[in-house]
């Protein structure tokens, strides 16, 4: 089996605004990448109201178009909390999909939705076993955080950094496409969100650098392996 990547969000275009590069080489690199979002219920989001089931099955498309599967949960903006059933019905489906690396949103967040699925994605990560009495539950083998732009994300400092030059131009068409389908082609909210990601990345890239880059904050010590054995014998 192939290892999978799990990433978490609380709306439709956490992930895909926040890491697609990974998301986009994880792919290429033969990983099961799976994106769940907890907020499923759009009837308050405004671009979407009337045409909330065609804003989640293009969701879906896309995702299936750039080599992931998108799932949601019925969460809806501004409605639900950490609590003992919001942590169950997380942990179910982090059991469903069971990651050997997981990426979640930071919580120190002006939003008030990610704050709360951000925690909800740890817990349920760490403990979806407990919570559910699954035994064989392993928590993901690497666990990150992961940033969702400068006017929502409050602290947030990479100790990772990941190249994604080469995968940028599928990147960045697959957010422009996700975000054209919830604002209209050519909109300011659409073409606003890509050019600030765009920004984002190219600064992370020059952080480390290369061209374009997307930061992650390790949720656990990992070692790392420096030395690229060039040096062996």
């Amino acid at each position: 089996m192939p290892p999978t990547l799990l990433a978490i969000g609380a709306h439709y275009d956490d992930c895909v605004f926040g890491v697609p590069g990974l998301l986009v080489k994880a792919a290429r690199r033969g990983y099961r990448v799976v994106l769940l979002t907890l907020i499923g219920d759009y009837s308050n989001f405004a671009p979407a109201v009337g045409r909330e089931a065609a804003l989640r099955a293009g969701s879906v498309e896309l995702c299936a178009a750039h080599g992931a599967e998108l799932r949601f949960l019925d969460f809806k903006s501004q409605h639900f909390q950490v609590t003992a059933e919001t942590k169950g019905a997380v942990a179910r489906a982090v059991l469903d999909v069971r990651p050997d690396v997981a990426l979640a949103l930071w919580p120190h967040d002006r939003h008030a939705d990610h704050g709360p699925a951000a925690r909800l994605s740890e817990i349920a990560l760490r403990h979806a076993g407990t919570l559910l009495g699954a035994l064989d539950y392993r928590p993901p083998r690497r666990l990150y955080a992961y940033d969702n732009g400068p006017r929502h994300t409050i602290g947030f400092e990479p100790d990772v950094y990941v190249d994604v030059a080469a995968e940028w131009a599928e990147a960045r068409a697959w957010l422009e496409s996700l975000m054209a389908l919830a604002y209209g082609a050519g909109s300011a909210a659409a073409g606003g969100a890509v050019a600030l990601k765009t920004t984002l990345a190219a600064y992370r890239g020059a952080a480390c650098g290369v061209a374009y880059a997307e930061g992650l904050r390790a949720l656990g010590a990992y070692p790392q392996e420096i030395l690229d054995g060039a040096g062996a014998g």
